[in-house]
């Protein structure tokens, strides 16, 4: 049976509702619109915590620094990608079998307890360590968050729901900036330097909302304890639907991971992503130091400067990942918004005054979250079936953090205060990943004119050989 002849069939007992005037067809929609509200209440604000936690916990290192942890954390920075790189694959492929809600509160567990352990280190051996395995935690939380997420909503949802990802570590900046700012007054308690007590609060932050997380990350819609019988009923609708195009098992065959390998859009993704990411680490991690050494700014100011430079890239993306679902286009805000990013990163790169320099940011966190996000809800809402969906994000992800070592060594502290290797490095990321938009969109539109010629021809797939090569699977541009 083909994919459409499934989806028609489950469809079918909503067909009486499928008059725009029938009053069942309007409560249908109202009816999946409040269950998505719902979702948005229960579900998205526990992965955004969850996101907002990890990023400041990976990113205090740069405040640390600015109130005197070490002086270059290149090497801490850089060698935390290189396991959350190793950890990012095989959780992809694991994570819905071993059940989201174990797998997400014990990692959360683990790799708070490294960060609490983190403020009571001794020397920069000790903090490279603790880096190591606070790279490993943290790297299996983002495949694991982004297939849960994958795993309640639509695709059509999907660009708004890991907005929500990205617009959290945004705040996470924003948040750290205004942390660090307040427990800079607490140096020497207990004597003690401050960045000790921000890595001992946090962790513990983090320990708490893991067992939090035991509570309200559910187990499935069956047993989701916000939901009532008919919102039940109706998330079996959308989760058949789901599976329609994407399967479910979480028992993913080997010809799945090939599948995805053997795709080329798995890959230009996978390099466009490593393109942003090393702007968006970069950013997110050297931000306070740049504003400090960079801009000449005091300790206080550099921690409390980073706050509305964040707050910007997070509205920005709410709104542009917003757009990107209402009219269905991922394209278009990548193309939009990355060359704001360049003329940030130009600017950075001129002798104008601090202030400027300042501005200049804001043009840079106007690009780096939505395209780093965007990219990533776009190679997800154009994979199927499941495994392969899952196989995809695992190579996606596994490349992504080539780009947070690339970061933690082409901004050397020791650069400051110019930093001139670390903008020119990241404005020719952004440049790259703009033209790299450009050929997946070509890539997307001649297997969509392929299709179309296909299914003219009669074509179908059956529903057991059905992935996103399909004739009926319709790409998202």
């Amino acid at each position: 049976m083909s994919s459409s002849a499934t989806e028609e069939k489950l469809d079918a007992s909503f067909q009486e509702y499928a008059q725009p005037s029938c009053p069942e067809s309007a409560r249908h929609r109202k009816s999946e619109a409040d269950l998505l509200r719902k979702l948005d209440c229960f579900i998205a604000p526990v992965m955004m915590l969850l996101m907002l936690i990890s990023y400041l916990d990976r990113g205090n290192i740069g405040f640390a620094a600015t109130q005197g942890m070490t002086k270059d954390i290149s090497t801490a920075v850089s060698v935390f990608y290189i396991f959350y790189i190793l950890a990012e694959f095989p959780t992809s492929i694991l994570v819905k079998r071993l059940e989201f809600n174990r797998v997400i509160p014990a990692i959360t567990f683990c790799w708070g307890s490294v960060c609490l352990s983190t403020g009571f280190i001794k020397d920069f051996s000790a903090l490279v360590v603790t880096r190591i395995f606070l790279g490993f935690f943290e790297g299996c939380l983002f495949p694991s968050m982004t297939l849960f997420l994958c795993n309640w909503y639509k695709r059509e949802e999907l660009a708004t729901r890991i907005a929500f990802l990205f617009i959290a570590s945004a705040l996470s900046g924003a948040f750290g900036g205004l942390l660090a700012w307040a427990i800079l007054y607490m140096d020497g308690v207990a004597g003690m330097p401050g960045w000790r007590w921000l890595y001992i609060i946090e962790g513990i932050v983090t320990i708490v909302w893991s067992g939090i997380c035991i509570f309200v990350v559910p187990k499935n819609y069956e047993t989701a304890y916000f939901l009532n019988a008919e919102e039940k009923a109706l998330m079996r609708n959308r989760t058949e639907l789901m599976e329609s195009y994407s399967g479910g098992s979480g028992h993913y065959k080997i010809d799945d991971i090939k599948e995805a390998a053997r795709d080329i859009k798995s890959w230009v993704h996978g390099v466009i992503q490593i393109a942003v990411v090393t702007i968006l680490y970069g950013f997110g991690t050297f931000l306070p130091i740049i504003i400090k050494d960079g801009f000449h700014y005091s300790t206080v100011q550099a921690q409390y400067l980073v706050i509305p430079v964040n707050l910007w890239g997070a509205l920005v993306y709410a709104i542009g990942a917003v757009l990107s679902d209402k009219y269905q286009s991922r394209f278009l805000p990548l193309i939009i918004c990355a060359p704001f990013g360049i003329a940030g990163y130009a600017i950075l790169l001129t002798d104008v005054s601090a202030g400027v320099r300042y501005f200049a940011t804001y043009l840079v966190a106007t690009a780096c979250f939505l395209c780093t996000g965007t990219n990533i809800a776009w190679l997800s809402g154009n994979c199927a079936p499941d495994g392969k969906r899952a196989a995809s994000l695992g190579i996606l992800l596994t490349l992504t953090n080539i780009g947070g070592v690339v970061s933690g060594q082409i901004y050397q502290t020791k650069a400051a205060p110019a930093y001139r290797l670390g903008h020119a490095w990241s404005l020719g990321c952004l440049a790259f990943a703009w033209c790299g938009w450009w050929v997946v969109w070509r890539i997307y539109k001649r297997r969509e004119t392929r299709k179309n010629g296909r299914l003219a021809h009669g074509a179908t797939a059956p529903l057991e050989q059905y992935t996103d090569r399909a004739p009926e699977f319709r790409y998202q541009f």
